[in-house]
């Protein structure tokens, strides 16, 4: 559980993407049994009615699950943004999210503009956090300190392969948590001969090891995404080991250069 920055956050979330129809309401569904209380969507995912119906149909109250959706780039102006928000809640089923992110930057758009759609549907108890994705350190400046956003959340690639260090640190300066997304390097960490090895030694698997790795940070949150049951699970089992100094200093040596998702819309990303 994150604390920090009076937000409270399960620092495991279960991740969406790409999840549909009745496959994403049973995942959703099943990830609330096995005991994940956050769960992330997006406008963009077109999955938002499937994720209600999950935490509805779920044993779990809707008071007790975090969620999350997000607005994508093309409804950042006020009108819009306050539309598409209204729309989510509607296909989420419920009153109020519990954390309301931009998506993207999107500089064709004032960020004061948009901020300011933020604040308002904050001020409305729409959403009871606000905060950006695919935010640079400049952007957080931006935000934060030009701004005055009080933004809570960063939600930004992030797993063993990509040093993130330097939008951690502005993060924490700024009194911002990061989620990471594609936590386990679409593949990557399970096949990485370095996070096995360090599985091994605690019992676990590579991708429980990068995991685990992200959510000891004690500000990073991970979102994995799972398709099946087996796999929802494993990712849960994360919280009965802890990587010592010589695990950390490992994956500290691990190539950090790797970057998944690097649209053409991204913005200048931050050199490590």
């Amino acid at each position: 559980m994150i604390t920090s920055y009076g937000v409270r956050v399960p620092a495991l979330g279960f991740g969406t993407f790409s999840l549909e129809g009745e496959a994403c309401r049973d995942m959703v569904k099943a990830a609330l049994s096995i005991g994940y209380r956050h769960v992330d969507t997006a406008k963009m995912y077109g999955n938002e009615e499937a994720v209600g119906a999950g935490i509805r149909e779920s044993e779990v109250p809707r008071d007790q699950v975090f969620l999350t959706s997000k607005v994508w780039m093309d409804q950042l102006h006020y009108d819009d943004l306050t539309a598409a928000t209204n729309d989510s809640l509607a296909k989420l089923d419920t009153d109020v999210l519990d954390l309301l992110l931009i998506h993207w930057p999107n500089d064709r758009v004032p960020l004061s503009e948009s901020l300011r759609a933020l604040e308002d549907l904050q001020r409305a108890g729409k959403v009871r956090y606000v905060g950006v994705s695919n935010f640079t350190v400049a952007l957080m400046q931006d935000a934060v300190e030009k701004n005055g956003a009080d933004i809570v959340c960063n939600q930004v690639e992030y797993h063993p392969f990509l040093n993130q260090q330097p939008v951690l640190r502005e993060a924490r300066r700024l009194g911002l948590f990061l989620t990471a997304y594609c936590p386990l390097a679409k593949g990557r960490a399970p096949a990485d001969p370095v996070l096995q090895a360090i599985g091994e030694k605690h019992g676990k698997t590579a991708a429980q090891v990068a995991l685990r790795w992200l959510i000891q940070h004690g500000d990073v949150a991970a979102i994995p995404k799972a398709s099946s049951l087996a796999h929802a699970e494993a990712n849960f089992d994360v919280f009965d080991f802890e990587l010592d100094r010589g695990d950390l200093a490992q994956i500290a040596e691990l190539p950090g250069g790797t970057r998944i998702i690097d649209p053409s819309w991204a913005p200048h990303w931050d050199a490590a």
